[in-house]
């Protein structure tokens, strides 16, 4: 059961989405990084207002953490966009690095036809990748790179002496996260700081879902019986005594089962996992586009109930 989204938007956010707008008119191809375990949670829809029509390459990184099978669909379903190109990658493939710079050379061969750097920006949300690209597409260190978001705090522009130019941007989240499952998906691949995440809740969310598409992987994993349990509590509770997560009188900490179960989906250890499918998204933007007229009809109600209110008590 789903009781609220992830809502995370640090004010240096806010300043970082100001400054890309002042930039963008001069660049010729947006290169956004996303998490190919998640591409429509870790796809910021800030970035696609502020891109326009400019040219767009999709780097589904992490691929090495990702189910191939989906990737692959999910790259099908991004290139329905006009001006979207996309392309699964990981960074320690230098090979497949390399292909993104072919893409952005693709994309705007009149800039080379002058005789003048292709201008890129790369964006994302946070810890989807995006220092640790710059890096190897760079090859030298001139990002900070870490496993906590939001490590990337200001601008730079990056001379890859290969023709292309790059101008890096701070991962940034949209102020609210509409979908909630979408809140999910990204707390549950470390997308957000743990401080601002429920590890149980995302965790229910998280093992709900592999359950239903990924069971055989917890099986293996955590030496489970079939059929596994029916609710996601039972299930959370068998990995967490197939773990040894035991407190006093034999009770199950489920808090430790949780940040083993999302440290173990996060690393691979797991197995190769993508956490969405892109026929699940038209049913969940229509979902947010009901709840959100609700909720807008039912302020307007309290509104009028409270004018009404108002003009009782003047009489």
């Amino acid at each position: 059961m789903i009781n609220n989204s992830i809502q995370w938007f640090p004010g240096h956010m806010h300043k970082a989405r100001k400054e890309i707008e002042e930039v963008i008119p001069k660049i010729d191809v947006i290169i956004e990084v996303l998490d190919a375990r998640i591409p429509y949670s870790s796809n910021n829809p800030l970035i696609g207002q502020l891109r326009k029509d400019k040219p767009c390459i999709k780097v589904l990184n992490k691929r090495d953490l990702a189910d191939p099978e989906m990737t692959q669909r999910w790259i099908e379903h991004l290139e329905l966009e006009e001006g979207v190109k996309a392309i699964a990658i990981t960074t320690a493939e230098l090979t497949e690095v390399k292909k993104v710079m072919d893409l952005c050379r693709k994309l705007a061969p009149h800039r080379e036809d002058m005789g003048k750097n292709i201008r890129t920006m790369i964006m994302g949300i946070p810890n989807v990748g995006k220092s640790t690209l710059i890096n190897a597409l760079a090859g030298r260190v001139v990002a900070k790179t870490g496993n906590q978001p939001a490590v990337t705090r200001q601008q730079q522009r990056i001379n890859l002496q290969n023709g292309i130019v790059l101008s890096d941007t701070p991962g940034i989240l949209w102020p609210k996260v509409e979908n909630p499952h979408s809140g999910f998906r990204l707390a549950a691949t470390g997308a957000v700081k743990d401080t601002a995440m429920d590890y149980d809740e995302v965790a229910f969310y998280t093992v709900e879902y592999l359950a239903a598409n990924y069971a055989s992987l917890l099986e293996a994993r955590y030496k489970l019986e079939q059929p596994l349990p029916e609710t996601e509590i039972e299930l959370m509770e068998a990995i967490g005594r197939s773990r040894g997560c035991l407190q006093a009188g034999g009770r199950i900490n489920l808090h430790k089962a949780s940040e083993i179960l999302l440290n173990e989906l996060r690393d691979g250890t797991l197995g190769l996992i993508t956490l969405e499918k892109p026929e699940m998204i038209a049913d969940e933007i229509e979902a947010v586009a009901i709840d959100t007229e609700r909720k807008a009809q039912e302020k307007a109600e309290r509104k009028a109930e409270r004018r009404k209110r108002y003009l009782r008590n003047k009489r």
